[in-house]
C-alpha cells in the first residue's frame, strides 16, 4: 500500500513537471508569435485580432497562425547608406 502511494505520488509530480514545462512551452511560442504578428506589414486592425486570438485561444490560436498567419517581417531600409557595412 505504501509503495503504490509512493509510485503514484512521484508519477503525479513527473506529470505536474511535464504540464507545467508544456505551459511554459506553448507561452514562449504564444509570446513569440505575437510579437511576430506586431513586426508584421498588416493592417492595426489585422494585429489587433492576430494578438487577441492568440492570447484567448493559445493552442488553437497558435495553430491558426502557424497555417493563415501573416508571413514575412518587415524590411529594413534599402538606401544604400544603410546597405553598407
Amino acid at each position: 500500500m505504501v509503495i503504490n502511494f509512493l509510485e503514484s505520488t512521484a508519477m503525479s509530480e513527473a506529470v505536474s513537471y511535464f504540464m507545467i514545462a508544456v505551459a511554459v512551452i506553448i507561452l514562449l511560442v504564444d509570446l513569440w508569435a505575437i510579437v511576430s504578428v506586431f513586426r508584421s506589414d498588416k493592417t492595426v486592425g489585422v494585429k489587433a485580432a492576430w494578438a487577441i486570438g492568440l492570447i484567448v485561444f493559445p493552442v488553437i490560436g497558435l495553430i491558426a497562425w502557424g497555417i493563415a498567419g501573416p508571413r514575412g517581417v518587415k524590411e529594413g531600409p534599402t538606401s544604400p547608406e544603410h546597405s553598407k557595412g
